[in-house]
């Protein structure tokens, strides 16, 4: 006989098997051979303050003094100015001259911007010239450039006794200087650049795939930048269009110098300001206040293309 030895795993008791154990794994579920790892523990993310990061002293103090350095003199011209009589002042001949004036003539120099720019810009950004770095150099100085010194150089070139002037002079004596159309050409002269410089932005950033399209169904070079391209473009040749023209409107060195100071002739807002601080004050900070409603009008036209993002 062969003895057989009882225990909780034999005997009528005993459960059948439920298939091969393998190693490392148990009837109550699977486990991990050899020694228990320790669980990582999760570092907790650092939870970010609600609200606008702290801003450190040593930047905040300079901002302010920088903010009211560019505020106060705008706060000064608006409570010195005279409300009461400031209707009687902007109606008054001289100031209304001057108005009439700023505006015919900054529009002016603004149709000559848009007529000449436009191609300008768009030879510098759709064309390999030759020299296009010194050219764009050239076009941009004006920017720099004080106006008085581009006053005096319309003078050398376009006065009567200029390199062109004195041709003009001679050959249809049409005189420039100290005239009407003397003070479109020192506005437009500074203005331009302004719209070169926002339109060939416009065009770098149209497609040009759109023109080579136009061209390969029978459109010309003309037909296609007059239906294609200036459609693409019309937002950047109407914000360059605004800021040439109040531009053109606040020029007070380079008219002065190569136009004068004539009322009703040469005399546009500036200059009215100019001349009016030495005998009324009052009519110069009204034609100052109308400047400055004028260039908070066009910061508020630009401020969807300024603050647009690509």
């Amino acid at each position: 006989m062969t003895d057989r030895t009882t225990g909780p795993g034999s005997g009528p008791d005993r459960k059948p098997d439920s298939g091969p154990s393998t190693p490392g794994r148990s009837a109550s579920g699977p486990s991990t051979p050899g020694p228990a790892r320790p669980t990582a523990r999760l570092r907790p993310t650092a939870r970010r303050r609600p609200g606008a990061p702290r801003v450190p002293v040593t930047l905040l103090l300079p901002a302010l003094l920088g903010l009211a350095f560019l505020i106060l003199p705008l706060v000064g011209l608006l409570v010195r100015a005279p409300w009461s009589g400031l209707s009687e002042q902007l109606t008054s001949t001289a100031v209304w001259d001057a108005l009439r004036l700023s505006l015919v003539c900054a529009t002016a120099a603004t149709a000559v911007s848009l007529v000449l720019g436009v191609p300008l810009a768009w030879l510098l950004a759709r064309t390999e010239l030759p020299g296009r770095r010194v050219i764009r150099a050239l076009v941009t100085l004006p920017l720099v450039l004080p106006p008085v010194v581009g006053g005096v150089a319309l003078l050398l070139v376009l006065g009567r006794r200029g390199i062109v002037g004195s041709w003009l002079d001679s050959a249809f004596g049409i005189t420039l200087p100290f005239t009407t159309t003397g003070v479109v050409i020192a506005e437009a002269f500074v203005a331009m650049p302004f719209l070169v410089i926002s339109v060939e932005g416009a065009l770098r950033a149209a497609d040009p795939r759109y023109e080579e399209a136009a061209a390969t169904l029978g459109a010309s070079r003309l037909t296609a930048f007059r239906r294609v391209t200036l459609p693409l473009i019309a937002p950047g040749i109407a914000a360059g269009a605004v800021l040439a023209w109040a531009r053109a409107l606040g020029e007070f060195g380079a008219t002065i110098t190569f136009a004068g100071n004539f009322p009703g002739r040469t005399q546009t807002m500036p200059l009215a300001v100019y001349l009016a601080m030495e005998s009324d004050p009052e009519a110069a900070i009204a034609l100052s206040l109308v400047l400055l409603v004028v260039s908070v009008a066009v910061l508020v036209g630009l401020r969807d293309r300024w603050m647009s993002t690509p």
